[in-house]
């Protein structure tokens, strides 16, 4: 399948790569680094008075410094700023174990992915009606919802049991779980957001999202979606691939270099991402009229396969990217790859939770969480 859109992580000024959010290399938070801490005001019982005096002026200075990257070595006493420097070796022991420790995490999950595909192979079986739950399966399930809420569970079966007894014919005939995907895409809050109503009945002939890793030599991950034939476009399956970087970065975790998407062979005038406008022209010397069609660019969630452009550096150093631009260009690359992670690690794993809505409770608690913090301002840091 050709992969020919692509993206990549901007090099504008001030702007840093994008981390991937994985769950084997992201913190839980970024702690202020003041968080529970406060400065030392009792001196250790070896200092005689003339150390204190030298740490006393040695603290003031750094109290009174505009924090800068360097701003507080340059104030240090020449045998303290060699000793910095000798932290930094250290530490950047500490960063070889820990890349190494990232990158058999990342080994792990492609062991385990293994593990995880013959489940998503049964899923897939009876999503599409090629196979009917064995009672084992059904137990299982009902046990599941009897944990989540005993007294609707008990409700739910014995509707369910009864509505079994008068099956109409339309009812017997059902197979799988029709528009399973659909429901599933519709019930995550941002996905949500962008999916249209032209896109839900493309996205009904949507019968499976798997996850590959990319191979040894290319770190990162595809996801791919597979089509039952529908009258949108010839392709079978879309697929959108999100590479990391060779290199860790300095914190030790996965950064994204580019994501790669399908080309979407639609049909015709049948492409989701387009709108046709159809304007009458009239030749001022014939009085003839003829029409004009026009299509321009429309939301749409098969967007998703079309990562946004990435400007080269030369042009960026050159000036030639409008700052507002390539703001705008981070923020529909930061929500592109953010929209990929939940697909690997939330949608994909989870999908009949949010089929059911299910996760839909826990987004919200999440969100909730997050709303108990606020945004600390740059001056909020110097009081």
């Amino acid at each position: 399948m050709p992969e020919d859109k692509q993206s990549s992580v901007p090099i504008s000024a001030g702007a840093a790569s994008y981390t991937a959010p994985t769950p084997v290399n992201t913190p839980l938070n970024a702690a202020p680094i003041s968080r529970g801490f406060s400065h030392p005001n009792v001196p250790d019982i070896s200092e005689d008075e003339s150390e204190q005096q030298q740490g006393h002026d040695l603290m003031n200075k750094l109290q009174n410094l505009n924090i800068r990257p360097s701003g507080i070595v340059e104030v240090l006493p020449a045998p303290v700023a060699r000793r910095v420097e000798g932290l930094k070796g250290v530490h950047a022991d500490y960063c070889k174990i820990e890349h190494e420790l990232k990158r058999e995490m990342l080994e792990l999950e492609k062991k385990y992915l293994l593990k995880f595909t013959p489940i998503f192979e049964r899923r897939k079986a009876i999503l599409l009606g090629d196979s009917e739950p064995t009672p084992e399966e059904i137990t299982a399930g009902e046990a599941v919802s009897e944990k989540d809420d005993p007294e609707a569970a008990a409700a739910a079966k014995q509707e369910r049991e009864d509505a079994e007894k008068n099956l109409s014919d339309e009812d017997k005939a059902i197979k799988g779980i029709p528009h399973f995907w659909l429901t599933v895409l519709r019930n995550h809050d941002g996905l949500s957001d962008l999916i249209t109503e032209k896109d839900e009945a493309a996205l009904e002939y949507l019968t499976d999202i798997r996850l590959v890793y990319l191979s040894q030599d290319t770190p990162g991950f595809k996801l791919i979606f597979d089509f039952a034939p529908n009258p949108y476009f010839e392709n079978e399956t879309l697929e959108k691939s999100y590479h990391y970087q060779d290199e860790l970065g300095d914190t030790g975790d996965y950064i994204y270099d580019r994501a790669v998407g399908s080309e979407i062979k639609w049909k015709e005038e049948k492409d989701l991402t387009k709108a046709v406008e159809i304007k009458k022209q009239r030749n001022k010397t014939t009085n003839r009229t003829r029409l004009i069609r026009r299509s321009h660019s429309v939301p749409s969630f098969f967007n998703f396969f079309s990562p946004p452009a990435q400007p080269t550096a030369e042009q960026i150093e050159n000036g030639e990217v409008d700052e507002d631009l390539l703001e705008e260009l981070d923020e529909k690359l930061e929500l592109d790859y953010q929209i990929g992670e939940d697909l690997k690690e939330r949608i994909i794993p989870r999908a009949i939770d949010y089929f059911t809505g299910k996760a839909i409770e826990f987004d919200i608690a999440a969100i909730e969480d997050d709303d108990d913090y606020e945004d600390m301002e740059d001056d909020d840091f110097d009081e």
